[in-house]
């Protein structure tokens, strides 16, 4: 028996779409990761980028379990003197919810030359209403 390895002619990509007020924003991030890589598919290849398209809607409803609303920060830092900037997680998701769920999934993909082209096929709505109905994308509970 032979160990089976993917061409890239092979890939056939699907795409899903999932509802951010469903689940914790940690869980939604592994499912998201994991549908990005393709590990849920039985011809999961490591060095060939397999992945799905996943569309995730009302991101502006994330949840978050603990106090991490108001304890979160996310930092950045300018490189100057006194330029480190810090947003907690309710005002992040104010001004843009779809880097919250960006960053988290980010950081559950692999760092790795896949990693950027995996995450473009990430596409975050604020909002209910998302504009790849053209698509036919299967909803995941």
């Amino acid at each position: 028996m032979k160990t089976y390895s993917q061409k890239s002619s092979e890939i056939n990509r699907e795409w899903f779409v999932i509802d951010a007020s469903s689940m914790p924003l940690g869980k939604l991030a592994v499912i998201i990761a994991d549908k990005l890589m393709g590990k849920s598919k039985v011809t999961y290849t490591p060095h060939i980028d397999n992945g799905d398209y996943v569309i995730v809607v009302n991101a502006k409803k994330v949840q978050v379990s603990g106090n991490k609303m108001t304890d979160k920060m996310y930092r950045r830092h300018s490189g100057y003197p006194g330029g480190l900037k810090e947003l907690k997680l309710e005002e992040v998701i104010e001004k843009d919810p779809a880097h919250v769920i960006k960053n988290a999934v980010k950081g559950m993909l692999p760092k790795n030359k896949l990693a950027a082209e995996r995450l473009k096929r990430l596409r975050v709505f604020a909002g209910a209403e998302h504009t790849h109905a053209a698509q036919n994308p299967k909803e995941i509970k």
